[in-house]
């Protein structure tokens, strides 16, 4: 992102130096290549203004789809946590049912000794 904003930002100001130079060397007037130098100042700013405003909402976009991204990877971690955590859980229910049965077995063999 860094890499197109200098980029504008060059193209920009190259754009902005050519054109005041050429109006520089242009036979006119002082005032008329002072009204110029004004205008193109003007015109040279609201570019830049309008750059920004495009520049920033990249950034917005970006961020937002950065933000989305990660909010489905969050998502997709606990909806397998919870998968896994049902795994689990099963499992140990499965387990107390034969320690159940188990113990069972053991108290029969106890009262019968």
């Amino acid at each position: 992102m860094s890499n197109n904003g200098n980029t504008v930002l060059g193209i920009l100001a190259g754009t902005a130096v050519g054109a005041i130079l050429g109006i520089l060397f242009a036979p006119d007037k002082g005032s008329v290549t002072r009204q110029r130098i004004a205008d193109e100042a003007e015109a040279q700013k609201e570019r830049l203004a309008s750059s920004a405003v495009d520049l920033k909402d990249r950034v917005v976009n970006s961020v937002g789809a950065q933000k989305q991204t990660l909010d489905e990877q969050v998502e997709s971690i606990v909806s397998n946590a919870s998968y896994k955590a049902e795994d689990v859980i099963t499992t140990l229910e499965a387990k107390l049912k034969d320690l159940k049965e188990k113990n069972k077995k053991f108290q029969k063999n106890s009262v019968n000794v």
